[in-house]
């Protein structure tokens, strides 16, 4: 294996889920289902495809169910970093989450997106894209005319190269936008001598931006968002239409 494929993964799964109810009044956002597979599934399935062999999950809103879900997977080995008793946002729950995966760089995954990949499986793109000697961190990003659920703006810009800024930025006014599809490789050296408290993943992306080692590679496929329950069924339209293609084309 490469030093550019990650073995190990961390899984963000520990959000409230507040624009979900009334469905997560019961359960976690993660296992809100879509066309009868959860969402925390369908991430797992894309990260056991790309050969991870270790998963950090971090849980704090009914962690019960998740660790009793990751539990009936044997796929690959799970860890729970457990944040029941305080909400760290997304970068201090990475920082929570290291000691659990090696120190090399780590697959990282929100556990309410996912996407039906038409190419180069999504991974596998990052870890092509990923240098560890140029870059900080490889985000997937993807075209919001092909997106289904998505209600945001544009996240990032793309330079020639690959090189990632903020999308509205100046110097970006005439590059291609995208929105980030909430998957990466990350080096975990970003997180050197930071603390597990809460902040977001957003002053990272500036610093590696401001240093020119963020970068981006561009899904090949549909990308899919569910925050809220009435962008399941459009969800779901995505998936079955996707698997009644895939089943013409095996039978042709």
């Amino acid at each position: 294996m490469s030093v550019s494929t990650p073995a190990h993964a961390i899984v963000l799964a520990a959000g409230l889920g507040k624009r979900m109810r009334p469905l997560t009044e019961t359960r976690p956002k993660p296992l809100v289902e879509v066309a009868g597979r959860s969402l925390l599934d369908r991430g797992l399935d894309m990260l056991a495809a790309a050969g991870v062999e270790r998963c950090a999950v971090n849980v704090h809103y009914l962690p019960d169910q998740i660790i009793d879900h990751l539990n009936r997977r044997g796929d690959m080995a799970f860890v729970v970093s457990d944040e029941r008793d305080r909400l760290l946002d997304s970068a201090g729950g990475i920082i929570k989450a290291l000691p659990l995966i090696d120190d090399a760089p780590f697959y990282l995954l929100n556990s309410d997106t996912f996407w039906i990949d038409a190419g180069t499986p999504a991974l596998s793109l990052l870890s092509q894209r990923f240098d560890p000697a140029r870059m900080d961190m490889a985000l997937l990003l993807a075209d919001s005319q092909t997106a289904t659920g998505h209600s945001g703006g544009l996240d990032f810009a793309m330079t020639p190269d690959g090189r990632l800024l903020r999308a509205g930025a100046d110097e970006a006014a005439d590059l291609p936008a995208y929105i980030y599809a909430g998957a990466a490789i990350v080096s975990p050296a970003i997180f050197a001598d930071a603390k597990a408290e809460p902040h977001s993943l957003n002053l990272y992306f500036d610093r590696a931006i401001e240093a020119g080692r963020l970068f981006g590679a561009v899904l090949q496929g549909r990308w899919i968002t569910v925050g809220t329950p009435d962008a399941i069924p459009p969800a779901e339209e995505a998936v079955t239409g996707s698997d009644s293609k895939a089943a013409r084309r095996a039978i042709g």
